[in-house]
């Protein structure tokens, strides 16, 4: 996912699906776990399945990671599945759907089966970690929602480590946040157009290959003109939206209010209207600030000193 933007999610479904979780006589016989057929582009071995019509040719591959790399490649280099990429990547639903409509599979109840196998089996999470949103501990996964007990799975979907709450003896200011990774190119954040861009990426590059005023592009993206990014950073071609696509975002050390609109794609004011915050505040380490309604509390701060941002009347100074 982290290379080519194909949801996590999705592809275990569908790996799933096509192949009776790994058990078919054609993954047993050929690693493929897509039921990719060879087509007149392929150069690599094959075997031969009945599908539609007998002794179909299907593709073979060294090993199940080689399949998986070459359906994701399948996806993100066929033109008539470019559209996806345009989906936010934590939407399986409109993945799922997307998928059928390109003509992925000529089942009408596709769709249906891998929103039910994400859900069933919690593969979300997969996503979730692939985008830096979850957190992965010890190593392992989690399994499915429904073995995991529902305090750990609660300490698990605000992106705690379930041995390090307080009280356990670790403080939640010790967790190392997760690098956020996301796809090459643009693609969607709560349905907001968005690139990611590493440091000393030219603004003015940006505006003229996405046809953006350069004004317009700081003022989407609430920050003082400058240059070239400071920093790897998501940077947006439209104006954020007023709520999150996510019910709420738990404060991880480090991050700002700033960076946390951005990874939400909420706008920087939005944001502080909905958690009674001011432009000079900043919530604690392990506050859960709401993205979709007004927070009945508000949340406890961190100290000033402690608190590294940008006035937000100092950001709309400059772009004024």
């Amino acid at each position: 996912m982290q290379r080519t933007g194909v949801p996590a999610s999705i592809t275990l479904a569908q790996g799933i699906h096509e192949t009776l979780a790994g058990t078919s006589k054609l993954v047993l016989k050929s690693n493929n776990h897509f039921g990719i057929k060879c087509k007149s582009n392929w150069t690599g071995e094959s075997v031969s399945y009945d599908d539609d019509a007998k002794d179909e040719c299907f593709r073979k591959y060294p090993s199940a990671e080689d399949s998986y790399k070459d359906h994701s490649d399948f996806l993100k280099n066929t033109p008539r599945y470019a559209v996806l990429f345009t989906i936010d990547p934590s939407d399986y639903v409109g993945w799922a759907n997307g998928l059928k409509k390109a003509g992925y599979a000529t089942n009408p109840k596709y769709p249906e089966a891998l929103i039910k196998l994400i859900e069933n089996y919690g593969l979300q999470d997969y996503t979730l970690i692939a985008l830096g949103k979850l957190p992965v501990s010890d190593g392992s996964m989690v399994t499915t929602q429904k073995t995991v007990p529902e305090k750990e799975r609660m300490d698990v979907d605000a992106g705690i480590e379930p041995d390090k709450q307080p009280g356990n003896g670790m403080g939640i200011q010790e967790k190392i946040p997760v690098k956020l990774v996301y796809p090459e190119g643009e693609f969607k954040i709560n349905n907001t157009k968005v690139v990611y861009v590493k440091k000393g990426t030219s603004f003015l590059a940006i505006a003229g290959q996405y046809d953006i005023d350069l004004a317009r592009l700081f003022e989407f993206n609430e920050m003082p003109q400058a240059e070239v990014a400071n920093a790897d950073q998501l940077i947006y071609l439209q104006r954020k939206r007023k709520t999150g696509n996510n019910e709420f975002h738990v404060v991880l050390p480090g991050e700002t209010l700033h960076n946390i609109a951005q990874q939400e794609a909420i706008q920087l004011e939005s944001l502080m209207e909905l958690n009674w915050l001011k432009e000079d505040e900043m919530p604690a380490v392990g506050v859960q600030l709401s993205l979709t309604k007004k927070s009945q509390v508000m949340p406890k701060l961190t100290l000033k000193e402690n608190y590294p941002i940008i006035p937000y009347s100092k950001i709309h100074t400059i772009n004024k």
